[in-house]
């Protein structure tokens, strides 16, 4: 039976992020790996970090709102730069400064970042506003606030300072790995679906349910707020 290329996107995001609403923090046996560990260990924390990006559907939400009308290689490599940037600099901040981050709170404003550009993929910058933000330099903040989430998910562990830099580096590096071979499948679908008369006829739908998405783990993350 054929299957409709329409229906491919759908089903690697279903893939990449079924389960992941419940997996997104860090499992219990990683956790006592965290805890536990002492000393420089670059390649589990790499193999962590790809781990949880690729479980991390609010990160992974955002980034396929920003490639979804990226059609030059350069762009997309320019755009995913920022955002790289952007989570490698909070990241590293947050846990060797140790600066307290509510996570509901970052994870909130994560969450806006992806109604955020399915608001921009609408063109409803351009309609409500007359005018259209400076899309880099939202991709570059966002990709700070990103940062802070991943960093409030290793504050709540109690990591060894002992070796900590280079752990947080083999970790971030994990990050971008997983980062990219998500973004490769997705890439991957998008790419494929463009080339058929339904890509333009769905994308509306496409980013209003990406909208929707981020309205619902906004709405979750401020639920937990309140009940903590």
């Amino acid at each position: 039976m054929k299957l409709k290329i329409r229906y491919l996107l759908p089903i690697i995001l279903l893939l990449l992020f079924s389960g992941s609403v419940f997996a997104h923090g860090v499992d219990e046996n990683t956790q006592a790996f965290l805890e536990e560990n002492t000393g420089s260990a670059f390649i589990p924390f790499l193999y962590i970090g790809a781990k949880h990006m690729l479980t991390g559907y609010d990160h992974l939400l955002f980034l396929v709102g920003v490639i979804f009308f990226l059609y030059r290689t350069k762009e997309i490599l320019l755009y995913v730069s920022f955002f790289t940037i952007g989570h490698s600099i909070t990241l590293l901040l947050g846990v060797l400064a140790d600066l307290e981050i509510n996570s509901y709170l970052i994870d909130a404003i994560i969450a806006l970042s992806i109604i955020y550009k399915g608001f921009d993929n609408l063109g409803g910058f351009k309609t409500f506003f007359g005018k259209q933000p400076n899309t880099k330099a939202a991709v570059l903040i966002f990709g700070l606030f990103h940062g802070f989430g991943l960093a409030s998910k290793l504050q709540e562990l109690s990591l060894n300072k002992d070796g900590l830099f280079v752990n947080l580096i083999g970790f971030n590096i994990g990050v971008e790995i997983g980062q990219f071979i998500a973004l490769a499948l997705v890439l991957f679908a998008i790419t494929l679906w463009r080339k058929y008369p339904s890509f333009m006829k769905f994308s509306t739908l496409t980013n209003t349910l990406l909208m929707a998405m981020g309205f619902l783990l906004f709405g979750y993350q401020l639920a937990g707020y309140f009940n903590s």
